[in-house]
């Protein structure tokens, strides 16, 4: 399959040609159940694998701490918040955007691969840059880092169900800018799904607490995708790897360190950390 080829197979022509039925499905109504559907299915799989890995070398080999196991407190603390998070704020939305939203009905033609692809790279390095100034501040500015962000560092080993564990604020703020780049970017609805699945993918990935052979900061050449283990260690050294994905920002500003480094930039914030 070449760059342009489309993203339109013929099975699905029926879908794309009947203009009741894509009317009546809006953008709204069809991205956040899958967007929740993927969040709980990663942090599903993931927890089993937590909670798996302290008899299962293969699995415990690949964790970032092996020797500091999940245990359920743990996971139930962090649960119970992502659920009143998605009960309080998640749901009423979804619910609004339905009611209130009118329907968007699908595009006859989808993107081509070269542009559903490129569409998924610039939402991630808008989204990248974004989170990193607000991470910075809420980091720098002691107001915002306590009343806002110090409940996502009471962890300071990450494991998936962390993704979640925040405030309101932090929930809203990083859903509105996922939500609104790729309206930015002006991209087609196709893209924006592919995008915002891969924005919690890697999310999720970010906080999981693995080291696998397949994980993304493997993959990405050059140093250039932080992954796993330099959000592990902002959690660790919270002054430092602000970024959410890319490595760029990082180095650019000083605050990039790596797994093995020491440093001496830990916040003062910083209250008792849990795990």
């Amino acid at each position: 399959m070449n760059a342009g080829t489309q993203l339109r197979p013929e099975s699905l022509s029926w879908m794309l040609d009947v203009g009741n039925v894509t009317g009546a499905l809006s953008q709204a109504s069809l991205l956040q159940p899958l967007l929740c559907a993927t969040y709980f299915f990663l942090i599903g799989l993931y927890t089993a694998l937590d909670l798996l890995a302290p008899t299962w070398p293969c699995i415990n080999r690949h964790r970032l701490h092996p020797d500091k196991p999940i245990t359920w407190p743990n996971i139930w603390t962090t649960l119970v918040l992502t659920i009143y998070n998605h009960m309080l704020y998640i749901f009423p939305t979804t619910v609004a955007q339905w009611l209130w939203r009118s329907p968007t009905p699908l595009p006859r033609e989808a993107p081509t691969l070269c542009g559903f692809l490129l569409g998924i790279f610039g939402c991630t390095v808008v989204f990248d840059f974004q989170y990193y100034i607000w991470h910075l501040l809420h980091h720098k500015v002691p107001w915002l880092y306590r009343t806002f962000h110090a409940v996502h560092h009471q962890y300071n080993q990450p494991f998936s169900l962390v993704t979640q564990y925040l405030s309101g604020w932090e929930l809203f703020s990083v859903g509105f800018w996922a939500t609104i780049d790729p309206i930015l970017l002006q991209c087609h609805c196709l893209t924006t799904w592919g995008f915002m699945v891969f924005n919690v993918y890697v999310s999720t990935e970010d906080h999981c607490g693995y080291d696998f052979p397949w994980s993304m900061h493997r993959l990405v050449p050059f140093g250039l995708w932080g992954g796993a283990p330099k959000h592990d260690t902002h959690h660790q050294k919270p002054g430092t790897n602000f970024a959410p994905f890319f490595s760029h920002w990082d180095w650019l500003a000083g605050t990039n360190v790596h797994c093995n480094d020491k440093d001496n930039s830990f916040s003062p914030l910083l209250g008792n950390s849990r795990v």
